[in-house]
């Protein structure tokens, strides 16, 4: 598809730190008209362009969407929402549900429509650790209990294209971050110790990381809407291609921002079921094409002039080259 074709997107998750990304992206180009459908309204959203909108939709509901797209008639549909990366116990079976029922039910209202694509954003957890960096080919085989409802999802999504002749295109994010990242992650947690002058206990340290600006994510989604078609079924990991010790990640990140916080290694477990080797292949990527260009320093760099102003930090170079 040309770059200046004229799109209808749906965006799922937009109140999520990639769905925010992909919207900011997205509606920078006029041509672009984008529905965003939210169980409810976020103050973070208030303030959209022109060519945004957006639709209480509970995700689940069958009829409301179907009534939704109707009316809409999107030609891409980018499905960015999930719940429970750690779910509470209480949660295990309705993140599970969420997350494979609000897939299908979006596929198959994207199926009452001609020619729509659809967009699946997956997870790199989904895949087998197989001590080495992970290409699009290798087995789905995991009891994380979000990424195992991610993998269900992503396979009945593959059977569904398959069946009713659609185009699908799964793309596997590795770890990531930069402005909009919160909540129990990875850096909001270290610039939050940071802010408060706290150590941060982390675990050992020893997993091995691929760790992505958030920003870059986005571009690869937004190469994955202007993308011409190959083939039906379209799979593409996504990440720095990058493989460091977690310890050696955090700690560069530390040092180009100056950022002074006693990191505690080994003071906390590794989770049961973390994969000890979470990098990737991004060979493939390249077919977008697409590859991250922005240096993780400067996207954690983003993630605390948004989030703590106040805490002093170096500004990193921007970019890798």
């Amino acid at each position: 598809m040309a770059e200046d074709q004229t799109h209808r997107i749906v965006i799922t998750g937009a109140t999520g730190t990639l769905g925010r990304h992909a919207v900011e992206l997205l509606s920078s180009d006029p041509n672009t008209h984008i529905l965003l459908p939210l169980r409810r309204l976020d103050p973070a959203l208030a303030k959209l362009p022109p060519n945004v909108q957006t639709q209480a939709l509970d995700l689940t509901d069958a009829a409301q969407m179907r009534r939704m797209f109707s009316e809409f008639s999107p030609d891409v549909i980018i499905h960015c929402a999930a719940s429970g990366v750690r779910p509470d116990r209480e949660d295990w079976f309705a993140m599970t549900r969420f997350n494979t029922e609000s897939a299908l039910q979006l596929f198959e209202s994207a199926c009452r429509l001609p020619d729509c694509h659809f967009i699946h954003i997956s997870t790199a957890l989904v895949y087998c650790d197989q001590g080495r960096p992970l290409r699009e080919t290798d087995p789905l085989e995991t009891r994380h209990p979000y990424a195992a409802s991610k993998a269900a999802a992503d396979l009945l999504l593959q059977a569904a294209a398959v069946e009713f002749d659609r185009r699908l295109t799964l793309l596997r994010p590795f770890t990531f971050t930069g402005a909009h990242d919160g909540g129990r992650r990875l850096f909001p947690a270290l610039l939050r110790a940071a802010a408060a002058g706290q150590p941060f206990p982390m675990s050992p340290g020893a997993q091995r990381r691929d760790f992505c600006a958030a920003q870059d994510i986005a571009e690869a989604i937004r190469a994955a809407v202007h993308t011409p078609r190959r083939e039906a079924i379209e799979i593409f990991n996504l990440g720095s291609g990058v493989d460091l010790p977690l310890r050696t990640i955090v700690g560069n990140v530390c040092r180009e921002l100056q950022l002074g916080v006693d990191l505690q290694f080994g003071a906390l477990p590794y989770h049961p079921q973390e994969p000890m080797h979470l990098v990737a292949d991004i060979d493939k990527a390249a077919q977008l094409p697409w590859k991250p260009r922005t240096n993780l320093a400067y996207a954690v760099w983003e993630l605390a002039q948004s989030t703590y102003p106040g805490l002093a930090v170096c500004r990193p170079r921007m970019t890798y080259e």
